[in-house]
């Protein structure tokens, strides 16, 4: 299901999820389809996290880790960069001890289901597209959970997966 944007998009990112730990199907359930994007423990991710993204951006959601590793549909960042609660937390998966709530190393942002796509992207599907050869995702050795997105790319993702851009 299609949500109404509260704003015009800044910023186009890609999140990635491994598909058994969190995926699109989990955010569609719940409620609002909102969610807090934990566990990013990599500086750079958490810089983008927290200085760049803002309420607006979008991302696509991608299942990393699974077969096939897909776009599996878009969310909107709702809610700006704040200290992730799971670093305080021992009994969360993504705990760290080193971690201190008066200077949080970690953040999150809020992110809300757009639209799942009726048939995700693959990541082979993206990386026979000339159009998407400079793709941050289909460079080698590119790891980051969090990584920023052209509009261009954006924009043709999106024509890939059949999907108007909502």
């Amino acid at each position: 299901m299609a949500k109404k944007s509260a704003k015009k998009p800044g910023r186009y990112w890609l999140l990635k999820s491994e598909a058994d730990c969190y995926s699109i199907e989990k955010l569609e359930g719940e409620q609002g389809q909102t969610t807090f994007w934990d566990g990013v423990r990599n500086y750079q991710a958490r810089n983008f996290i927290r200085d760049d993204m803002q309420v607006g951006d979008r991302a696509f959601f991608y299942h990393s880790n699974a077969k096939p590793m897909t776009i599996a549909g878009t969310v909107e960042i709702t809610k700006s960069g704040y200290p992730d609660p799971t670093a305080f937390d021992k009994t969360e998966q993504h705990y760290d001890p080193k971690s201190d709530p008066d200077n949080p190393t970690w953040y999150v942002v809020d992110v809300t289901l757009l639209q799942k796509f009726p048939e995700p992207v693959t990541r082979e599907q993206l990386k026979e597209r000339a159009e998407l050869s400079d793709m941050m995702l289909l460079q080698r050795g590119s790891r980051l959970s969090v990584q920023p997105v052209t509009e261009k790319e954006w924009k043709f993702i999106h024509r890939l997966a059949g999907v108007k851009d909502v």
